[in-house]
């Protein structure tokens, strides 16, 4: 774990294996973040530079925050981004349930690019054209397989 020398952490903040609070400067003054009450931070996260992480704050684990963070938000990814706005009650960071954005993203762009495949091959069809082998189908269906199950081993 790295705790900068000008981070700050509040009562009750709960910081997992690895966790990162580093600078993103040398200059003397305030360079590290601010950790408000009951924040939870996630094996391997990072927080940097002179950002705050406000009350009942959620970082996932492996997450990387470059940006403040409101009171009671979920943070996953890199970068992090607010999945969730809690604005009760902490009920306890489940990291084997958080959402996955990148994969999310994946699966759009899968799904998007198997319509237009789909599209394409009814006009060759109708059209009368030959259509060629499709010689990534094969690493495209694994890889659709692993995001379709959230990405994570």
């Amino acid at each position: 774990m790295v705790i900068g020398e000008t981070a700050e952490i509040g009562d009750d903040v709960l910081l997992y294996q690895g966790v990162v609070l580093g600078g993103t400067s040398l200059t003397k003054g305030k360079r590290h973040p601010t950790l408000r009450n009951n924040v939870v931070m996630g094996t391997g996260a990072v927080a940097l530079g002179a950002i705050t992480i406000g009350d009942g704050a959620q970082i996932g684990a492996g997450s990387v925050v470059v940006k403040s963070v409101p009171p009671g938000a979920t943070v996953v990814g890199v970068p992090g981004r607010i999945i969730e706005n809690h604005r009760g009650p902490l009920t306890g960071l489940e990291h084997g349930r958080l959402p996955d954005p990148v994969a999310e993203a994946i699966n759009l762009v899968l799904r998007e690019q198997g319509k237009l495949e789909e599209r394409l091959e009814r006009l060759e069809s109708a059209s009368g054209i030959a259509s060629p082998e499709d010689e990534l189908k094969e690493g495209r269906t694994k890889i659709e397989t692993v995001f379709s199950q959230g990405g994570g081993i």
